[in-house]
């Protein structure tokens, strides 16, 4: 057996400075008491005095004593083999990068951009993944990867966060083009489930048709498309400095609007939900909907650990702790009354 901390262990010489202290007391009480008379003759006048509850308590006492410093020590009895198998699935999020992500995502005053509602809900959401990888792509004319299919949540909220239109300068919105690099990014093996999280407000598609065949073929291939969907359908002006994004064709303010019809039949094609990311419910919609993505085994490892016997001592302390406690340093008076011994009269009648 060895300890995680050995030093601690030093507190047993309290156990034997304490027996020699409690002696001491012990022998000053009998000389003090020798004072008053002879022992046989004061026992009768302290009926309750106990001779061997004192020192029977005492040993309750150091034994839990020294039960609670060894388990302090944290004593170990060997090591064992551990296997640690992570279950999980792949999670590729697709971002939509283009200008119309700066609208606002509803009419009313004071509402936060698209593209803010948006990583907010992704940020709560990667922070509820357990086991599961994340892939982060953006795209708007054209789709980027920023980070592979990884288990490093930490860096994948750091580029979700620096996600800006700016950063797309071919703009549009090519949903197709998202979910084919999504695709390719997950990994070979065809037992990890996998789920694409497309975030747009599915505006301004030329090829809609094209877009669903890239949905429906990622189903065949056992991805599972869901869709949230950012902003509203009542159309909203691009702000843009300190006005608005024109259009130079007609000269008149860029308005945009959720085609949210067009997100719920990709969804639907992916075999997934689409969700509106301003409803409350949205992200536990979208949980449920990727809980239903079957789970495999990401990662195995062995861990050598030390088999811990921390718990054995602090019961054995616990135990000793409850004796003492029970344990009173009087006699019981209930024994006075019982006869152990019955004395017969020898005189003959």
């Amino acid at each position: 057996m060895s300890f995680a901390y050995p030093y601690i262990l030093l507190l047993l010489l309290c156990v034997p400075a304490y027996i020699v202290l409690y002696l001491l007391a012990r022998m000053q009480r009998r000389r003090k008491l020798d004072k008053f008379g002879r022992a046989e003759s004061l026992a009768g006048l302290m009926p309750l005095v106990s001779p061997y509850k004192p020192p029977l308590k005492l040993t309750l006492q150091l034994l839990a004593f020294s039960m609670i410093v060894i388990a302090l020590a944290r004593p170990w009895g060997g090591v064992k083999s551990v296997n640690d198998v992570k279950e999980g699935i792949e999670v590729v999020i697709a971002m939509d990068a283009s200008n119309s992500m700066l609208a606002p995502a509803s009419p009313e005053s004071g509402s936060p951009d698209r593209m803010r509602t948006a990583k907010m809900m992704l940020e709560k959401l990667i922070n509820r993944l357990n086991n599961d990888r994340v892939g982060l792509i953006e795209y708007a004319g054209d789709a980027y990867t920023l980070i592979p299919v990884t288990n490093d949540y930490v860096s994948a909220k750091m580029f979700l966060n620096s996600i800006t239109p700016d950063q797309v300068p071919n703009q549009g919105t090519n949903i197709a083009a998202a979910i084919e690099m999504a695709t390719r990014s997950f990994s070979d093996s065809k037992d990890i489930g996998k789920a694409i999280i497309l975030i747009t407000d599915a505006e301004e598609l030329e090829d809609v048709q094209g877009v669903l065949d890239a949905v429906r073929k990622a189903s065949k291939d056992k991805i599972q498309v869901d869709v949230i969907g950012v902003g509203s359908r009542n159309p909203v002006k691009i702000p843009e400095g300190r006005g608005y994004m024109m259009d130079p064709t007609t000269g008149m303010p860029v308005e945009t609007a959720l085609n949210e019809d067009l997100a719920v039949s990709i969804a639907e094609a992916g075999g997934g939900i689409y969700v509106n990311a301003s409803n409350k419910g949205a992200l536990s919609e979208l949980e449920k909907q990727m809980d239903k993505v079957s789970k495999s085994a990401l990662e195995s490892s062995f861990t050598v650990v030390h088999d811990e016997l921390f718990g054995f001592f602090a019961a054995l302390a616990l135990f000793f702790i409850l004796l003492d406690i029970l344990v009173v340093d009087s006699k019981f008076s209930w024994l006075d009354k019982i006869t152990f011994f019955k004395k017969e009269d020898n005189e003959q009648k």
